[in-house]
């Protein structure tokens, strides 16, 4: 049930991560140029996740700090297939699709999956503290 629980939170990335497209693509690149707008799409759509993950995760109930690890684990596996499949459904080259993973082209993918993969632990840990007052209630 965890797991399910996990992958549909994981799906509410998904319309995030398009409208934080859209939101580089028709606002930030014509305000700050592609070069910024990247960068900055990267960092916003991190916060978006992490954020995501600290106000849905803590409704898993009996979930751990190892379940977290595994669960953010699942998470950037589910992220890079979605990418991939979609990529390739669109008709965008391999190599093209690779050059995402590249930082030096301003391009934060890579923040984003490893925000993806440590958002659970981190959720879980600063959750801790408000899940055990409300249990004491």
């Amino acid at each position: 049930m965890i797991l399910l629980k996990s992958v549909l939170i994981w799906v509410c990335f998904i319309p995030v991560a398009i409208l934080n497209g859209g939101l580089r693509e028709y606002v930030l690149t014509p305000m700050f140029t592609a070069q910024w707008a990247l960068p900055i799409s990267g960092i916003l759509l991190s916060v978006c996740i992490f954020f995501l993950t600290w106000i849905l995760l803590p409704r898993i109930k009996n979930l751990s700090r190892g379940m977290c690890y595994r669960v953010g684990l699942f998470w950037v596996f589910l992220t890079i297939l979605f990418e991939l499949v979609c990529g390739q459904v669109s008709g965008i080259a391999f190599p093209e699709l690779m050059a995402a993973y590249n930082p030096m082209t301003g391009n934060l993918w890579l923040l984003v999956l490893i925000t993806t993969l440590l958002s659970p632990a981190v959720a879980f840990r600063l959750s801790i503290p408000d899940m055990q007052d409300k249990s004491e209630l």
